[in-house]
């Protein structure tokens, strides 16, 4: 097990069990917003006769444009009430990264997942209807392997950058100091990453990312590259996260102790009231 961080408290809260609700709907909702922000910046950016493309006509600095615009996204949803409540997760392999730490319960584990998966399917649906043949004409953000990437070229190149992805966001929830910082740190990151790779793999770093476009298009012949690339990155991470002396403090991109937390944490957050215990009649 890592060494405690010197900032840690001396005790952890540890997860609340239980049907977890309002908190799985956050993610749900968050992974809508961050689907349909995220590939409506795709489409606007790349679709025929783009008003970008007039203004940045080399696709390279338009794909900075789009990472910049994407990331921000997420950061928004971050911040926002719905991030500040569920921890903002809006990704099965960041779920899957803080569940090996021990800050979800298995049952939040897997309602994230769920909400997650199902947050993109409307998303991506939403971009159909909003974007209509702008966006069938991008595929709908379909994520694919580049010209000359074979499959298992992308799911290695997936697999380092969510393991970048995850550590980057390890090191920030590790001090209460820094984990502020989180939510523009991995702002910075996923935007440096889509520039650099999207014309690899399309910079999905996210099952759920990947998911909504596939079932919207019905092409699911490479989407197994973005469930093993990112959660195979994500458990290498935690490996490697091992050898670092510090621990995760926090399963929230942004911590704010008025919010109700139902992650093993570090850091000073409501909890969950004890249920009431049942009126006897008569008595």
């Amino acid at each position: 097990m890592p060494s405690k961080s010197p900032d840690a408290p001396a005790h952890a809260q540890p997860p609340v069990a239980g049907w977890h609700w309002t908190e799985w709907a956050c993610e749900l909702v968050g992974t809508m917003v961050l689907i349909f922000g995220g590939l409506s910046a795709v489409t606007f950016d790349f679709m025929p006769h783009s008003p970008l493309a007039a203004l940045v006509p080399s696709r390279y600095w338009r794909f900075l444009v789009t990472g910049i615009l994407f990331a921000s996204t997420g950061a928004l949803v971050t911040v926002s009430p719905l991030g500040r409540r569920s921890g903002a997760h809006l990704n099965p392999a960041v779920s899957l990264a803080f569940f090996t730490q021990g800050h979800l319960h298995r049952a939040d584990l897997a309602g994230y997942v769920v909400s997650q998966s199902a947050g993109a399917l409307v998303g991506a649906a939403l971009v159909r209807w909003w974007w209509g043949h702008a966006a069938t004409s991008l595929h709908d953000g379909l994520t694919v392997p580049g010209p000359g990437v074979s499959p298992w070229e992308a799911a290695a190149i997936e697999a380092a950058m969510t393991g970048c992805l995850v550590l980057v966001i390890f090191f920030f929830v590790s001090s209460p100091r820094t984990a502020r910082w989180t939510p523009l740190a991995v702002l910075v990151t996923i935007a440096v990453l889509v520039w650099q790779a999207a014309p690899l793999t399309g910079t999905s770093l996210n099952p759920a990312r990947s998911l909504g476009p596939a079932v919207v298009t019905g092409d699911f012949r490479a989407y197994w590259v973005y469930v093993v690339g990112p959660l195979s990155g994500a458990l290498a991470a935690t490996a490697l996260w091992l050898a670092v002396p510090r621990q995760t403090l926090t399963a929230k991109l942004f911590h704010d102790p008025a919010y109700r937390s139902i992650f093993r944490s570090m850091i000073p957050a409501r909890r969950e009231p004890p249920p009431r215990p049942r009126s006897r009649r008569g008595a």
